[in-house]
């Protein structure tokens, strides 16, 4: 089972990519955003405390984030691999997805980076919120948090990708065919 992570900024592009990739290749998109915001939306205990940290642009504990993807593995029925969308967001959560999947047997076969300028992902978050209805998108300073939050915990993880096998960096502010033209090139000739 391949395991193929998208990487990038909020308002990258990465969940779009994701929902067709997954359909083409048969894969199983794991989004810790939607699992969470789905949570929020059944007035879950997780929901609620979720909700409270997402409000403030706030990360979720990675011991959550982990449980939630550990489930979603072991009860993934007949695909040929794994789609992360978003994840991992730190290196303790990097650390452990690479554990869990050793004792799976399995490993990240590839990292797809989405580079997008900042004001573009500030336009696409907040366009976002209209059509989707998103409250965390909706507040342009939640929406720079978040970023900010990005920039700090989950951007260093770059540097961890480039020196092994299999990452990939796109320029992600072009369209959503574009990149999924180039995405599905790299899948292909791995």
């Amino acid at each position: 089972m391949k395991n193929y992570i998208i990487f990038g900024p909020p308002g990258a592009g990465k969940g779009s990519q994701a929902v067709i990739l997954s359909k083409k290749y048969n894969l199983k998109h794991i989004s810790t955003g939607d699992i969470l915001r789905e949570e929020i939306k059944n007035g879950t205990k997780l929901g609620i405390k979720v909700k409270s940290l997402m409000d403030q642009g706030v990360l979720v504990g990675d011991e959550i984030i982990m449980e939630i993807i550990e489930s979603v593995i072991d009860h993934s029925g007949s695909y040929s691999g794994f789609l992360y969308d978003g994840f991992p967001r730190t290196l303790t959560q990097l650390t452990a997805l690479d554990q869990m999947l050793k004792r799976h047997n399995l490993k990240i076969d590839a990292v797809i980076s989405l580079v997008v300028d900042e004001d573009i992902l500030i336009k696409r978050m907040l366009r976002r919120a209209e059509i989707e209805g998103r409250a965390d998108d909706a507040d342009i300073e939640v929406v720079k948090k978040r970023i900010e939050t990005y920039r700090a915990q989950t951007e260093p993880l770059i540097e961890i990708f480039e020196k092994r096998d299999g990452y990939f960096s796109l320029e992600g502010n072009t369209t959503i065919e574009n990149n999924f033209n180039e995405i599905c090139k790299i899948i292909e000739n791995l």
